[in-house]
């Protein structure tokens, strides 16, 4: 893994909050930043070319990064090929890549890009994506820390010791999320489910969830951390928990399908996808 976090720009306004989030959390974890853009290939007639000269774009969201963060370590790179195979096989490897949720290319009306979905479900590495209305001037906005998103039948722990330690480093709460569901027998009765059986089979998934966090505590024992069990479904769980949050965590594994796609439709703040 090379420690660098790699940001994916295009020349859209959308992709400089990915590249400013970026630049925030590579100052954050003391990682020199690479801007990359892809680029399709050229056509062969030079005059339709003009105006976009694909080496530019990072060269500029460099400068521009560099001149508003001084501290900041930034390179430019420019590839060409399909973005989201190209990024896949440049940040595989990084600490970190982030991109927007969307780029320049598609319909107005879509909220979630082709290499955002594509990144999201086959990055070999975390990937960070980020809303366009994620402010793209300044330091993120005041949250309520990071939030993460729990399975309990997951036993890698790789997307909680993402969020742990990006909560550790920001000095922030995280606010652990597990979303269960009633006993199929109950679910199905057509009988209303009664208040000490509830309470029964949610205190069995409080305790699911405080087993599942007891590594990570003992691992990050200064992170504060809030313990969140809710009977919702998984993407009503995480849209609600992206409310309040800097980032939200989640495992590829246990978000995928649909879960991952509505999260991302709806969330109101960067998603961290972790693969196992």
């Amino acid at each position: 893994m090379q420690r660098e976090i790699i940001a994916g720009v295009d020349r859209s306004a959308r992709s400089r909050a990915a590249a400013d989030w970026a630049t925030h959390e590579a100052l954050l974890r003391a990682l020199p930043l690479r801007v990359v853009h892809v680029a399709p290939p050229p056509p062969l007639d030079p005059v339709e070319q003009w105006p976009y000269r694909p080496r530019t774009v990072p060269e500029r969201a460099v400068a521009e990064l560099t001149a508003r963060h001084p501290a900041l370590t930034a390179r430019p790179t420019s590839l060409t090929g399909t973005p989201g195979p190209v990024l896949r096989a440049t940040g595989g490897h990084s600490e970190l890549l982030v991109v927007g949720l969307r780029g320049e290319g598609g319909h107005a009306g879509i909220t979630v890009g082709s290499t955002a979905t594509d990144l999201a479900s086959r990055s070999l590495g975390p990937v960070v994506l980020v809303p366009g209305t994620w402010p793209a001037d300044g330091p993120p906005r005041p949250s309520a820390g990071v939030a993460v998103g729990v399975d309990v039948s997951d036993s890698s722990g790789d997307a909680l010791d993402f969020a742990f330690e990006a909560a550790r480093l920001r000095g922030a709460r995280l606010h652990a999320v597990y979303a269960w569901k009633l006993p199929a027998q109950a679910a199905d009765s057509p009988f209303p489910v009664l208040e000490e059986n509830r309470a029964t089979w949610e205190d069995q998934e409080v305790q699911r969830l405080s087993d599942a966090l007891r590594p990570w505590r003992a691992k990050y024992p200064d992170v504060e951390v809030l313990e969140d069990v809710v009977l919702f479904t998984p993407a009503e769980a995480l849209v609600h928990a992206s409310e309040g949050a800097e980032l939200l965590v989640v495992g590829r594994r246990s978000a995928s399908g649909t879960a991952l796609a509505e999260l991302l439709e709806h969330t109101r703040c960067p998603v961290a996808v972790v693969p196992s």
